[in-house]
């Protein structure tokens, strides 16, 4: 039998750690692989052998530990106490009912943590099928072809190409390189990106240059890898088997959230504990009291909060995904609504990212582009070969970056890309620097010789030519013929084009050449601004949110974008800063130049972007940094909320908060409309369901202190926070923004969920009107029933039935009044629309339904103990929920029109 052929030899699915320091034809053996690629057939048969490139995340956390950890919060644990004190109780003096509150509560604390659980088990779900909109992909050879597959696709023996922004998608071995760096700070640590090479360097494989591994990314140049480990095999996969799982950090409306718990929690402990040792003093009855204190710790845990937050949080990362807006952790939806300042790119976010070129000027005068007069031969080998883009078949035409596919789109229609490329092959490329603004490339040409080919930022490439070429003739470039094409720049630039200069000369090695070039041309490249870019920038504005361009582009071209997209108009002039002006500046002189309403950065690097974002978070402001690329990602990550890209890079992806599929800033626009709602509505629901605490909890101070048949019982106090109460706390959870949410200005960092106003609002102003309708309706059914003041009533009286059932109907009838209210935090509620949000129909609907249950279904009056009633009683609570209704109106009238007294106390 003769010898096998490549792919069809044996090997080994797993690395043996010495493909660093063997030969290339060594591992190349080994992997039973070539330079060429694998066939499709045979990379089918090693994913089978092998398994796909992926690696199971150790140290999660089971569904059952996730599950039990919503039992950990201190409203479960009150209530669980609560529970073993009722059933103490009925332990000890047996068929008072104790066992129903025992089980009711012990019911509430299960319901809340499985609902809990549910919705963030949920989220936790919809946010991994987000990751999958955007799969990360890899460019491979394979059958003898370039191919763009998923890098769950990839196998050993693979051959991938690695470009500028690529997250390296499993471990290889170096067979090209170009200027390529890689941060292995995944791996190692190390902050610094270290250069490759494809020489062994080190016995370490972690330390030698011709290895680059999986999780790593590429700062810049370019190159190829031969694949010799993946998934669970590769360097990082093997640290993800020892990683433990760490504890998460708390996001601002998680520790907001365990605030608020612990004040209400500290006041249910504080009034329970109190009133027992009050009423024991007064009453001198054990567990007349303890029932006493079970029903003050009940009254005072809103039970449905958890949840309901949970869910106003899924619900809004919902929204913002239908909206192109997808948000990788559910609780920093609510953090874009205190954004004060948006640090946007312009190419793709301000813009459509569809480059084209739009104008070319040479030595010999503009060229009619519209009418595709032909560019010079060595133009075209320029624009071609100093290229790292492709062209494509999907639209835009190309891929990789816009202006340099917009060169090969125009270069395309003149000449043969692919051939030029054949015949000028590359000998060495020198990528773009951010600090340089040029690239450059050495290559062959057909006879032999060799030339290097320029472009980049006109005034740095127009300083390295000493020559022109006019007419196909080289002459010498003189001190005015270089102002001129200066001058012809800025004449480019304030058509708000993308300018680049080109160049050539004649080279005798591959090393990279400051001087001596031939200029050649410049390309004008547009990129029109997004229609809806000048609206959202306007509506920014009206929100006291400054919108800040940050871009590499020449100033002229920097400055005629920022007027086309509204970012100045007769009133705002922007303050242009470059980035020489933005080195000289002092952090004193820069915090002064901040303060301007409208700023454009251009021809700024990427430490500088970092530079900025950090002045202003410096100066108290929350900043969003828009990015798509590696140089935006230190930026993105500093921020307080980084903001990438759909169609950009990994690293950009995995440094941003949120993802933005459409490219669109009006999207980040609606993401913070959409973050400051959540934040109002959590506000409402926390307003919603505190008022009713107060007619929940005085019923048993007025037992203690003025020996009144207790008004109401435990079970039905769980009826209103578990039942009657659910859904309108839901259907405010889903209200949309008041409209003038993105009027006001941003709110204040320290600005928190329960705040005195809250308090003051809800104790102070709606519950003690809810409490006297309680009371009002609760008497009326005692004193018609012949009732006199001090008799005591057995809990089976009828009469004593009716008059709880007539407290708790009132409570019912003003929380109706209460949602209705609570629907706005400053407009009148009369401006949202009746039909506007159905849910609080639905929630309304429900309230009514659990009341007539509760009254007049004989099983649920057992488990109540509750008795039917006339509609007399439950109509003379109508006055009072019209009453809160009207208070409220006021209030917000009175803060619409600033007034001191009311802004201070009751502004919430």
């Amino acid at each position: 039998m003769g010898d096998k052929v490549p792919e069809e030899r044996d090997f080994q699915c797993r690395s043996r750690g010495d493909e660093h320091n063997i030969s290339l034809e060594q591992i190349l053996e080994k992997l039973a692989a070539s330079a060429e690629g694998l066939s499709s057939e045979e990379a089918s048969r090693r994913i089978g052998l092998c398994g796909r490139n992926v690696f199971e995340e150790t140290g999660k956390q089971s569904l059952l530990i996730k599950y039990l950890k919503q039992y950990r919060n201190f409203f479960s644990l009150l209530l669980l106490f609560g529970s073993i004190l009722s059933f103490i109780a009925e332990w000890l003096d047996p068929g008072q009912g104790n066992i129903f509150i025992a089980i009711a509560l012990l019911g509430v604390v299960i319901l809340n943590g499985s609902f809990t659980f549910i919705q963030e088990y949920q989220a936790e779900r919809i946010m991994a099928s987000f990751k999958n909109l955007i799969p990360p992909k890899a460019r491979v050879l394979r059958d003898g072809e370039i191919k763009e597959i998923l890098a769950t696709e990839i196998v050993v023996g693979d051959v991938v190409y690695l470009e500028e922004g690529d997250k390296i998608p499993a471990d290889g071995r170096l067979i090209e390189e170009n200027s390529l760096k890689v941060d292995n700070s995944p791996i190692t640590g190390e902050a610094e990106p270290q250069l490759r090479s494809l020489n062994c360097t080190h016995p370490n494989m972690l330390e030698c240059r011709n290895m680059v591994f999986s999780g790593t990314l590429v700062q810049t140049g370019n190159g190829k890898a031969l694949i010799f480990g993946t998934g669970s095999d590769t360097q990082i996969g093997k640290l993800a088997a020892l990683t433990e799982q760490t504890s998460s950090v708390d996001t601002p409306i998680r520790k907001e959230l365990n605030d608020f718990i612990k004040v209400i929690s500290a006041i249910a402990i504080f009034l329970g504990v109190s009133f027992f040792l009050v009423g024991f003093l007064i009453q001198d009855t054990f567990l007349a009291n303890l029932i006493f204190a079970i029903g003050i710790i009940v009254a005072n845990v809103p039970e449905g909060l958890l949840p309901t937050v949970t869910l106003a949080l899924s619900l809004a990362s919902k929204r913002m995904a239908k909206r192109n807006a997808l948000i990788k952790q559910l609780e920093s939806v609510e953090t874009l609504g205190s954004t004060t300042v948006i640090c946007t790119d312009k190419t793709g976010t301000l813009t459509q990212n569809k480059m084209a070129i739009h104008s070319v000027y040479t030595g010999s005068g503009h060229l009619d582009v519209e009418k595709k007069a032909n560019p010079s031969d060595v133009f075209l080998r320029v624009a071609t070969i100093c290229n790292n883009s492709r062209l494509t078949e999907e639209k835009p035409g190309y891929k990789g970056d816009p202006t340099e596919g917009s060169l090969l789109v125009y270069a395309s229609e003149f000449t043969d890309i692919n051939k030029m490329k054949d015949e000028f092959p590359r000998l060495a490329e020198y990528p773009f620097d951010s600090k340089k603004q040029r690239m450059q490339v050495i290559s062959k040409t057909p006879t032999g010789e060799m030339e290097a080919y320029l472009k980049g930022a006109p005034e740095v490439i127009i300083d390295m030519c000493s020559h022109i070429m006019i007419d196909g003739i080289e002459e010498i470039l003189d001190e005015v013929e270089k102002k001129s094409l200066d001058e012809q720049h800025l004449v480019m630039a304030k058509k708000g084009e993308r300018v680049l200069a080109f160049a050539y000369r004649k080279a005798d090695s591959d090393n990279e050449y400051d001087d001596g070039f031939i200029f050649i041309a410049f390309a004008g490249a547009v990129d029109p601004p997004r229609p809806e870019a000048k609206e959202a920038i306007k509506k920014c504005h009206l929100a006291g949110i400054k919108v800040v361009m940050i871009t590499g582009d020449h100033p002229v071209t920097a400055r005629s974008i920022a007027e086309t997209v509204g970012l100045t108009d007769d009133h705002i002039e922007p303050v242009l800063i470059t980035g020489s002006e933005l080195e000289e500046l002092s952090t004193e002189e820069l915090a002064q130049r901040l303060k301007a309403p409208s700023i454009v950065f251009a021809r700024t690097s990427p430490i500088q972007k970092l530079k900025i974002v950090r002045a202003f978070q410096a100066a108290g402001e929350i900043v969003t940094m828009t990015g798509d690329g590696v140089n935006d990602a230190p930026a993105m990550k500093n921020a307080d909320m980084g903001v990438a890209m759909g169609s950009g890079t990994d690293v950009a992806r995995e440094a941003a908060d949120m993802v933005l599929l459409d490219d669109n800033f009006a999207t980040i626009v609606n993401a913070i409309e959409e973050g400051r709602t959540v934040f109002d509505n959590i506000k409402k629901f926390i307003a919603y369901i505190l008022t009713s605490n107060v007619p929940e909890i005085l019923p048993f101070i007025a037992f203690v202190l003025l020996a009144l048949p207790l008004p109401m019982n435990v079970q039905l106090i769980l009826a209103i926070d578990l039942g009657t109460d659910i859904l309108p706390a839901l259907s405010l959870a889903v209200e949309k923004g008041e409209g003038d949410i993105m009027k006001r200005p941003p709110r204040s960092r320290e600005e928190k969920l329960l705040t005195p106003q809250v308090l003051l609002t809800s104790y102070g102003i709606k519950g003690p009107i809810e409490a006297a309708a309680g009371f009002a309706c609760y008497f009326a059914v005692l004193f018609d029933g012949g009732w006199k003041w001090g008799q005591q009533l057995p809990f089976t009286d009828t009469l004593y039935m009716q008059a709880i059932t007539a407290f708790f109907a009132a409570v019912i009838v003003c929380q109706i009044a209460n949602v209705f209210t609570s629907r706005t935090r400053r407009q009148s509620v009369l401006t949202k629309g009746f039909f506007s949000n159905r849910m609080v129909l639905l929630g309304i609907a429900s309230e009514l339904l659990i009341l007539a249950f509760i009254i007049y279904n004989p099983l649920v009056n057992l488990v109540f103990n509750t008795a039917a009633i006339s509609m007399k009683y439950v109509l003379i609570a109508v006055p009072f929920a019209l009453l809160l209704l009207g208070v409220d109106e006021f209030r917000k009238y009175a803060i619409r029109k600033d007034s001191p007294f009311v802004t201070r106390f009751f502004k919430w």
